[in-house]
């Protein structure tokens, strides 16, 4: 075993939390490193966010190619190699990761590969991988360890007939038939991919609706279009009684109203959400407070029960999102350094890029019914948008609530193309606190879809042109 000299900074983890907050570290001109399981980047960059959405864009390609005649245009009858496709979103993931370990370089970031645990608060070691047995001693440590996918209890997750999101990002072949059970944003990614491709595709939720956590009308208008496309969904239906056979899945299809049925497909997809990855960070003299689901509690300083450790991303809890992990860590490294006071996440975009893409920020129209809290609604169809139509693309709206009395935006929800760029503009005005009416005092250029924001927000007072 070797000891380093003192560190200002050890994060556990590479991801999102991880490598920002190291960054982050290196630019205040500390002394950190990171360590990280498999490459830096963590599950996002190699198993997430970013292979996903090379996916997601080839599935979009390849329908596209299949309405050419709508452009007027025409080619021999498209095809994939689905190896091909796979291959490409590896390759993605390796040119980014590449970018984060030079991002640590020009940052003077030390970067390890193994699992980083805490001995005791202020002294860690690294249990595995080619530095395993190795200390640093530290001023500060972040655990910024994320989570894994739930698994479905008595299920085995063999990679081929039964997956989580990791083992999807690389099939061996493409699936005849896939059921996937959890229609968030996870679950519905992979719905439009493998049925872009051609799977049959079956998507269970047992909530109500697909994308739980969405407005009720976007949710309807994305069942209505997947059902279209070709996909089977099923909302407030649980499945149930999985049986595992050589070549495929039987299940029991157990809906809220109306009969069981039962049924079979070739690969099943668990998308039912994720657990922390706390266990292997902290030794059991190493006591930092976790709440009943386990996730590490933190602060408003993202300070943990325990001084001078630190908690940031999603193993601190929802919203499990890469760019909410990005913020926290942040915010927990300026904390602890003075370089400013820390913020806790408040405002933040959800996005889900199937297509139609979904992004929304703020409440649903759900949410300020039971609150009690009186709203207008402004809502743009992307029908009414020169440039949607022109581009082929004028499925869904943009719909924006704001208070009844000052105009204040309360919620933004966007269902259609490139829904998850243009939440970006209704974030920074709902972070400057703008209200309606200035986002429509502001001009957007035509012909844009961005004009819908503007358009949509309008019609809160009855002021859009083109509806």
């Amino acid at each position: 075993m070797t000891e380093n000299a003192n560190y200002d900074l050890v994060v556990l983890g590479g991801g999102p939390a991880g490598y920002a907050a190291a960054i982050r570290a290196g630019q205040l001109g500390k002394k950190v490193v990171c360590i990280e399981g498999e490459r830096a980047g963590g599950t996002c960059l190699n198993w997430g966010c970013i292979p996903s959405k090379a996916l997601l864009k080839t599935a979009e390609l390849y329908r596209k190619l299949h309405h050419l005649e709508d452009f007027g245009l025409s080619c021999q009858k498209p095809s994939f190699d689905f190896e091909k496709v796979i291959a490409r979103s590896r390759n993605v993931s390796d040119q980014m990761a590449k970018g984060i370990e030079f991002l640590f370089k020009k940052n003077k970031v030390e970067y390890v590969v193994g699992t980083g645990r805490i001995n005791v608060p202020g002294m860690i070691e690294v249990t595995d991988g080619p530095e395993r047995g190795k200390f640093f001693k530290t001023e500060n440590t972040l655990i910024a360890t994320g989570c894994r996918a739930r698994r479905l209890p008595g299920v085995e997750v063999d990679g081929e007939r039964v997956m989580t999101s990791r083992e999807a990002l690389v099939p061996k072949k493409l699936p005849k038939s896939i059921t996937i059970l959890g229609a968030g944003a996870i679950g519905a990614e992979f719905a439009y991919f493998f049925n872009a491709l051609g799977s049959e595709v079956t998507l269970v939720e047992m909530l109500p609706q697909l994308l739980p956590q969405e407005d009720q009308e976007v949710s309807r208008l994305l069942e209505r279009s997947f059902k279209k496309q070709g996909i089977n969904v099923h909302t407030a239906t649980k499945l149930e009684n999985v049986e595992v056979l050589k070549r495929g899945v039987k299940y029991t299809l157990t809906p809220e109203k109306g009969k069981q049925t039962k049924a079979e497909t070739e690969a099943l997809l668990l998308a039912i959400g994720v657990v922390p990855n706390v266990d292997d960070a902290l030794s059991p003299k190493v006591r930092v407070a976790l709440d009943d689901r386990g996730y590490v509690k933190v602060g408003d300083r993202y300070e943990t029960s325990v001084p001078g450790v630190y908690g940031a991303g999603d193993v601190i809890g929802p919203p499990w999102l890469a760019h909410t992990a990005t913020y926290e860590a942040v915010q927990a490294v300026n904390g602890m350094f003075g370089a400013g006071k820390p913020r806790r996440v408040t405002l933040f975009p959800a996005c889900t890029y199937c297509q139609p893409q979904v992004a929304s920020q703020g409440l649903t129209e759900q949410a300020l019914k039971e609150k009690g809290i009186a709203y207008k609604v402004g809502k743009f169809p992307f029908t009414a948008s020169g440039k949607a139509v022109a581009s082929g693309s004028a499925e869904g709206f943009i719909k924006v609530l704001s208070a009844e009395k000052d105009g204040e935006i309360l919620g933004v929800h966007i269902l259609g193309a490139e829904a998850t760029e243009l939440i970006a503009e209704y974030g920074l005005a709902m972070n400057l606190e703008a209200t309606v009416e200035e986002v429509h005092a502001s001009i957007h250029a035509h012909p844009t879809l961005s004009e819908g924001l503007a358009e949509a927000a309008a019609a809160v007072s009855g002021e859009a042109i083109h509806i």
